[in-house]
């Protein structure tokens, strides 16, 4: 039986099909959602999205279509097992951060909101700029592959070689230059959660970003 809202009832016993409880959860966890926000969000009630994430439930199409939404995904990756999804080195989406003489990539899946990788090519000079700035996220890890890096955290200054760490709160103003002797750098940025998508302008490679 089917209710106003789209849910079905119990999966019966005995029906064969696909399971996509594991799915639709690892697709909400990556959204960093709970059960109610995805609920409200497609309709749904709280009740049965957790019957749907245990398999113990059927679903109408136009709900799933919904659900998919809510969460971002599409209702076809519900149907496969996720093994990880592959960022290749010649296809990272460039993204435009601000800054000058910066050219950046996002990493990780935009669907992925738990954690976020973001690699920096920097060219001698360049950096953020002079006025310090926050981001909204709980930790912020730095890997310097190449170069020499200067990060300045609440007015004091820490120079990173390669190979060298650092972890800071992203809510402390902060900024960061490479200095015009040490030649360009490679940096590696991982933010946890992912930084809001709001204001951070994605770009493909074939918008002209190598």
């Amino acid at each position: 039986m089917t209710s106003a809202s789209g849910e079905n009832g119990t999966r019966p016993g005995g029906q064969d099909g696909p399971r996509i409880g594991a799915q639709l959860k690892a697709a909400r966890l990556a959204a960093r959602k709970s059960m109610a926000e995805v609920a409200e969000a497609s309709g749904l009630t709280k009740g049965f999205v957790s019957k749907l994430e245990r398999d113990l439930a059927n679903v109408s199409v136009a709900s799933l279509i919904r659900l998919c939404a809510a969460l971002d995904v599409s209702p076809g990756s519900l149907f496969q097992a996720s093994k990880g999804e592959v960022v290749r080195r010649d296809a990272y989406p460039a993204i435009n951060f601000g800054g000058t003489g910066v050219t950046e990539y996002l990493l990780t899946p935009s669907a992925e909101k738990r954690m976020q990788a973001i690699l920096s090519d920097i060219e001698p000079g360049g950096g953020s700029g002079d006025e310090p700035y926050a981001l909204p996220a709980d930790v912020e890890f730095v890997f310097l592959l190449a170069g020499q890096l200067q990060l300045t955290v609440s007015g004091e200054q820490v120079t990173l070689e390669q190979g060298d760490a650092f972890t800071f709160p992203p809510s402390t103003r902060h900024t960061f230059r490479v200095p015009p002797p040490a030649g360009p750098a490679r940096v590696l940025w991982v933010f946890s959660p992912a930084l809001p998508d709001t204001g951070i302008d994605v770009m493909r490679p074939a918008d002209g970003w190598a």
